[in-house]
């Protein structure tokens, strides 16, 4: 437990701006308003998604992804500073009869100046604003909610997103561990030109993922494992009606297993993540490179990784990880709260000479609908 404590002591969180992709369309931070005192509202969360993983390597496999995912709250403004809101989550894979996952959300929001406090369902998946390395894009579809406490900070000089997500409770006499994650997500901005359009920041990320428990009856060795990344962002903004913005990112990655057993085929390894892109009139276009050496991260895309997560080749191992990624996405704004994206990812791996590709297309819809006010006694 004592490293669960340090796991929280060290998350400090908020991210209004992404990481090395534009994931704002994914992204929704519920509203704490002042105008909402004492009113009851419906909050409605709808995602609808495709992905196709063109895969046939070693590392990762081809699968896809098609399903809808809903969930509507409803939400309580007790005082200015404060929402509460309770709700459903459902999900729906298609091609089978069958819900995926019908689980209840409950969250208060306590906001303050910068400041802002979430208990129950945190602000997940990609609101962190980790790079792909470290917390994995296609946690929105499969991983979607987060569970335990946040603290997010905003203001004009740093935005940080601190969290802890309790991915699994265990109870005495449990067959399984528990298995918490906790992480720290934060940015400062060293130059902010507004008249050159020029905005240069200083990012670091931590993630921790936990497995153990003392009141089990299995013999599963405790895990505790960190990813850690920095480095350098530059965007400039561009005087054109077609180039809007030109930017790069670049992080070195580390990765650590602090387990007191080995279980995993490295026992600490690093990587190089370097990302160009520009933003135009018609589409975002970006070029990545990744550079791994015995990197692993529990929660990181597993094409970044030097373990298998495949069917057929579960024990594979890759220390040296190599690849080119280019890559299309656009969103499109169809209504007010309704976002249309598509995004096409081709990429080169350098150990297998070959070319593979993603390509998927999401709809994000986010919406709060006025009921009644609610008058004390």
């Amino acid at each position: 437990m004592l490293k669960l404590l340090a796991i929280g002591a060290l998350c400090f969180t908020s991210q209004l701006a992404w990481a090395q992709l534009d994931n704002r369309a994914f992204e929704y931070r519920r509203p704490v308003r002042a105008e909402h005192n004492n009113q009851l509202r419906l909050a409605v969360e709808a995602f609808l998604f495709t992905k196709d993983n063109e895969y046939f390597n070693k590392i990762f496999e081809g699968r896809t992804y098609y399903g809808t995912q809903f969930a509507p709250r409803l939400v309580y403004y007790p005082s200015p500073e404060l929402r509460l809101e309770a709700g459903v989550f459902l999900y729906k894979d298609y091609g089978t009869p069958r819900l995926r996952q019908v689980r209840p959300m409950f969250t208060a929001i306590y906001q303050r100046g910068p400041h802002r406090i979430l208990f129950g369902n945190i602000d997940a998946h990609l609101n962190h604003g980790y790079i792909e390395p470290l917390f994995d894009f296609e946690r929105v579809m499969l991983n979607r909610l987060e569970e335990g406490m946040q603290y997010q900070l905003t203001t004009r000089r740093f935005d940080v997103d601190a969290w802890v997500d309790w991915q699994r409770q265990q109870y005495r006499f449990s067959n399984f561990q528990e298995e918490v994650a906790g992480g720290l997500v934060a940015n400062a901005t060293v130059v902010h030109d507004t008249t050159a359009g020029l905005r240069v920041r200083v990012p670091f990320q931590f993630l921790a993922i936990h497995r153990g428990g003392q009141i089990d009856t299995i013999s599963t060795p405790l895990t505790t494992l960190f990813n850690v990344a920095s480095g350098l962002r530059v965007r400039k903004e561009l005087a054109s009606s077609f180039f809007h913005a030109v930017h790069f990112d670049g992080y070195g990655v580390y990765y650590q297993d602090y387990s007191f057993t080995k279980v995993l085929p490295y026992k600490s390894g690093t990587g190089l993540y370097l990302n160009a892109g520009v933003d135009t009139r018609l589409t975002k276009l970006q070029v990545a490179y990744w550079h791994g050496k015995g990197f692993i991260a529990p929660q990181g895309g597993p094409l970044y990784q030097s373990i298998s997560y495949t069917v057929n080749s579960p024990d594979y191992t890759e220390r040296n990880r190599q690849l080119l990624i280019l890559r299309f996405f656009s969103d499109y704004k169809l209504t007010d709260g309704l976002t249309l994206s598509t995004r096409f990812e081709p990429f080169y791996d350098f150990r297998s000479r070959q070319i593979e590709f993603s390509f998927g297309t999401y709809i994000n819809f986010n919406r709060e609908f006025f009921l009644t006010t609610l008058k004390r006694d």
